[in-house]
């Protein structure tokens, strides 16, 4: 009974762990579809330590793998001890166990289907009231970060384009200025939780 335990044990620090690793690119997401987005960048603080939480996630699954393949101890005549395991311990269990870490820890990946097409869509008229800025943005660790402020920006009436970066922590946004202006791109970014760096 102790191993069963500390089995169920470990496995559960590998599903916890790995939710924890998606957990700062989850948020937008939920926060998109519970209509809260200032709460997007709630667990932005969790990314510097993802790639130990990833770490510690797959050498769980690792050794879970390992204790399941190992091969069955016998007894004193020499015969394989059989006995049926409970589905908590089948290697069913295991590999639903390990589908769900590999798909939660990848989830910053395939974030972006989760979020609409816009559904404004802009004509410019006059090129002169064409305008770009670089907005310095603070808070996005991943891409599922740039998919919340590109849908956010991208609904504004006359944004033509907008395309985030949180590797250069900027948003590049393209918009009529005779429909939308700055500021209220730099309050669509504040909205979603993410502080939009002022340069004007």
């Amino acid at each position: 009974m102790g191993k069963e335990s500390k089995a169920k044990g470990l496995l559960g620090i590998g599903v916890i762990t790995a939710i924890a690793s998606s957990l700062c690119c989850i948020t937008p997401v939920l926060a998109l579809v519970a209509g809260s987005s200032g709460a997007a960048s709630s667990f932005s603080w969790i990314e510097p330590a993802r790639p130990y939480l990833i770490g510690i996630t797959v050498l769980v699954l690792v050794f879970a793998w390992w204790q399941k393949l190992k091969p069955v101890k016998e007894d004193d005549c020499g015969c394989a001890v059989e006995n049926k395991p409970s589905f908590f311990k089948s290697k069913l269990f295991l590999g639903i166990i390990t589908v769900f870490a590999v798909v939660m820890t990848l989830f910053p990946y395939y974030s972006h289907i989760f979020y609409p097409e816009n559904s404004n869509s802009t004509v410019i008229v006059d090129e002169e009231n064409k305008k770009e800025v670089i907005i310095g943005v603070e808070g996005m660790t991943c891409d599922a970060c740039q998919n919340h402020i590109d849908h956010s920006v991208g609904e504004i009436d006359g944004v033509i384009s907008v395309e985030s970066s949180y590797e250069n922590g900027s948003a590049t946004v393209v918009f009529d200025n005779s429909k939308t202006n700055y500021n209220q791109i730099v309050e669509a970014i504040n909205s979603t939780g993410y502080k939009a760096i002022e340069n004007e």
